[in-house]
């Protein structure tokens, strides 16, 4: 606990005990194939790891690596998997393809509008976005689960924040995003965070800040060392998680503007020009 593993992912995993994990978050390697994605991007290369598999050996590694998540994740718990679409001679390779081969309930799938587009060619629209998708473990065969205070769930399911920048990691999340996890489904209880691809650290820095234990695993003692140093500095990274903290409230909850009668964003009949609409919020 409170420590990243260097390894294997996969294997690491296998050597950790059932049902520990309250809520994990990662970005695994894409399979990019060390391809050049385009002038704004350098080829993406890892230490340390070698990022070309054939696509159905990459998709089986990552359903054995979900599977194992899953199972020494406590149940109610979840794991945020952040991914994104890809393409390969044209044809599309979505994460669902994969997803549903695994044991866990896709909760929801969410938009991460990063802002900027890796590879600026007219094939197709410039893409800016990634995926997050919200895994679930039900209790029972309960696939809803319990339900998000208000002051999360209305952060909605499109985030729109940019990519961390000055990191030595080639494809590093910025702290928003797992800072903006943790706080909404653990709320002000404790509990396990785990990534295991942690890269640079950012997951593990955020759970320390948030007052969580923490489990990371990388292939790579570059990243982890200067994961570890980012540790030892977290406080440095504070600014950047209370501006995200401080989004994580609201003056009144739908149920409570409903039982006052005031306006909840139904529709209203005297209302048609959408701009009017728009403009109430």
């Amino acid at each position: 606990m409170n420590k990243i593993i260097c390894g294997n992912t996969l294997d690491i995993l296998k050597t950790l005990d059932d049902a520990i994990v309250d809520v994990g978050i990662t970005s695994p390697p894409y399979n990019k194939m060390e391809k050049q994605k385009g002038w704004l991007v350098k080829n993406v290369v890892y230490n340390n790891y070698k990022d070309v598999k054939t696509e159905e050996e990459y998709q089986q590694e990552q359903v054995n690596v979900l599977n194992e998540i899953y199972r020494i994740t406590k149940a109610g718990g979840s794991f945020f998997y952040n991914h994104k679409t890809r393409w390969d001679k044209g044809r599309m390779l979505h994460p669902m393809e994969w997803l549903l081969k695994t044991n866990w309930c896709v909760k929801q799938e969410i938009i991460w509008d990063r802002m900027i587009a890796a590879n600026i060619r007219g094939w197709r629209f410039w893409q800016i976005d990634e995926r997050i998708y919200w895994l679930y473990k039900p209790i029972n065969d309960n696939k809803i689960g319990e339900e998000l205070l208000s002051k999360h769930a209305q952060l909605s399911s499109i985030w729109r924040f940019s990519p961390e920048r000055d990191n030595p990691h080639p494809a590093p999340f910025p702290i928003t995003l797992p800072a903006r996890i943790i706080t909404s489904i653990l709320n002000d209880t404790d509990g396990i965070v785990l990534d295991p691809y942690c890269g640079s650290g950012t997951t593990i820095v955020a759970a320390k800040l948030l007052g969580k234990k923490y489990i990371g695993i990388d292939i790579s003692e570059e990243y982890i060392d200067f994961a570890e140093q980012r540790l030892e500095n977290c406080n440095t990274e504070l600014i950047k998680l209370n501006e995200e903290l401080a989004k994580h409230k609201i003056e009144k909850t739908f149920k409570q503007r409903k039982e006052n009668g005031e306006f909840t964003g139904k529709h209203r009949t005297n209302i048609t020009n959408y701009s009017a609409v728009a403009g109430m919020f």
